[in-house]
């Protein structure tokens, strides 16, 4: 890319109103070094890097479910389009996933059958205010509110299907309900000698740093994660095992991420890049547990999930050790012997017993899953703000992070308790596809259709929050990232030259366009 003459850059400038005129002198230096102009010209550069008119809607990002910071910034807040007569539904929910569960049998058999083995008590444990998991800054603290996915390959005909490691199972389990476990009076490898069910392992995190410079000489720390498994209770894993890291996400307007048209996740889709922008996402497709059908998956790291009622059931399952009618299994695997023999709490006193959650309390947490509301934005009149958003689209960024989505009509919604969600102009910035980016982000572990290096665009509304809601900087699939900046820096693959766009930028446009991605 050649740098345009005075005379182009006037033509350029002539076109573009006064906010974009500032962006157009601020970025000629960049224009250099990307692969298209920065200007206001349509025929010049990608759609998704065309900076678009402000709306006022930008302001409300979810829409009627927009829901104020007072008293406190916080992810669990009601949306206030729900109607009263189901606002019940929605604090017995959330009073269900805050509450702390305990061992079977008890006589509160409404909250037993904990574990046996598990990684939190209660949903909130990890979501604390709905908000991200919070990753141990030091190897001596061990994961609590993150988790470790396992898989080993395995060959069937041409092809390799990764399956749950064989002794340990797809996730790690790193509490148990033994009190010489509660109590930290022996190992786990000690436990299951002296015949407790014990933890499978626990699990702690070295940190390998190393630093970045910027052209402009700025020099920022960057980290990387590397898992340290301590006491394996039931022997070694299979050598072939591949491991991720994975921390707890943000929860808040899953209900109104559920509510996008299929067709609209579709449309954005280029596996083949025919656009040739370099940026290929494309769909996971996945069963649908609700229907038996293949849906996209919106829903996890990899959109592995094509519902909230997987995710919500399955956390409680995997999680907590908490059977219920979608996952009615319990985590131990065959190898855990004194896991299996512990008294379970599928009860018999609900009319849909025989689950330790049954189905109509399992609906109550599903309810305040879909009923979560969307903080505000925040300095949206800052001038740097203003600046950073152009600057957002102009670099690309919004090419995967997608600002805006229309919520399906009420007929059309995936279940008539949706319909208060319906019609409305949301702004998640995330466009719910696969994307591959690079191996410096890859776990190397397969999930479903999604390759070990590819990841979902990671919604990014209320993330300026984060730190406030629950004190976690923990940004990333992994939580490596301590700041909106590290995370950019990590992107590869197809961020590569979004990511170079940013590193291209002076440091004040850099601060300016992290302004408007804390603002969001």
């Amino acid at each position: 890319m050649h740098k345009p003459g005075l005379s182009r850059l006037v033509a350029l400038l002539k076109q573009c109103t006064s906010v974009q005129r500032n962006s157009v002198l601020r970025l000629a230096a960049l224009m250099i070094v990307t692969a298209g102009s920065v200007g206001c010209s349509q025929s010049e550069q990608p759609d998704s890097r065309i900076v678009p008119a402000v709306s006022e809607a930008e302001l409300r990002p979810g829409g009627n479910a927009t829901t104020s910071l007072m008293p406190f910034p916080s992810f669990d807040k009601l949306a206030p389009s729900l109607p009263d007569v189901d606002k019940p539904d929605f604090h017995a929910g959330r009073a269900l996933a805050r509450q702390p569960w305990v061992k079977a049998p008890t006589i509160t058999d409404a909250r037993d059958g904990l574990g046996p083995v598990y990684n939190a008590r209660a949903c909130l444990a990890c979501h604390v205010r709905g908000g991200k998991g919070l990753i141990p800054a030091d190897s001596q603290t061990p994961l609590f509110s993150g988790l470790v996915k396992m898989s080993i390959p395995v060959k069937t005909g041409d092809d390799i299907e990764w399956l749950p490691e064989p002794t340990y199972g797809e996730q790690l389990q790193t509490q148990s309900v033994a009190l010489q476990h509660q109590l930290r009076l022996s190992n786990p490898v000690e436990m299951v000698a002296a015949g407790q069910v014990a933890p499978e392992a626990y699990a702690y995190i070295q940190w390998q740093q190393h630093t970045f410079t910027y052209p402009d000489g700025t020099i920022v720390t960057l980290r990387q994660p590397s898992l340290d498994l301590q006491h394996l209770a039931y022997g070694d894993m299979h050598a072939e095992t591949a491991f991720s890291l994975r921390n707890a996400p943000m929860i808040q307007g899953m209900g109104l991420l559920e509510m996008i048209p299929e067709e609209a996740i579709q449309a954005l889709a280029d596996p083949d890049d025919q656009d040739q922008d370099g940026i290929s996402g494309r769909v996971n497709q996945v069963l649908d547990i609700r229907t038996g059908e293949l849906a996209p998956g919106r829903f996890g790291l990899k959109a592995n999930k094509a519902s909230i009622n997987e995710i919500v059931a399955g956390a409680f399952a995997n999680d907590l050790g908490i059977s219920n009618p979608l996952f009615p299994e319990q985590p131990c695997t065959s190898a855990q012997i004194d896991c299996l023999k512990q008294p379970d709490g599928n009860g018999t006193a609900h009319e849909d017993s025989g689950f330790e959650l049954p189905d109509h309390l399992l609906q109550l947490v599903i309810r305040f899953t879909n009923n979560l509301g969307v903080p505000k934005r925040r300095n949206a009149d800052d001038a740097d703000v203003q600046a950073g958003r152009s600057l957002f689209y102009q670099s690309g960024c919004a090419s995967c992070h997608q600002p805006s989505f229309q919520t399906a009509s009420a007929e059309q919604a995936v279940s008539p308790e949706l319909t208060h969600l319906a019609n409305q102009t949301i702004w998640p910035y995330t466009d719910l596809l696969l994307h591959d980016m690079g191996p410096d982000l890859a776990d190397h572990r397969p999930d479903g259709d999604a390759s070990g290096s590819e990841w979902r665009t990671a919604p990014l509304w209320g993330i300026g929050l984060s730190a406030q809601v629950n004190g976690s900087r923990n940004l990333l699939h992994d939580g490596r990232a301590q700041t909106i900046e590290e995370a950019i820096l990590w992107h590869g693959g197809e961020a590569s030259a979004v990511r170079q766009r940013f590193v291209a930028l002076d440091s004040q446009q850099r601060q300016q366009l992290l302004a408007f991605v804390r603002s969001l």
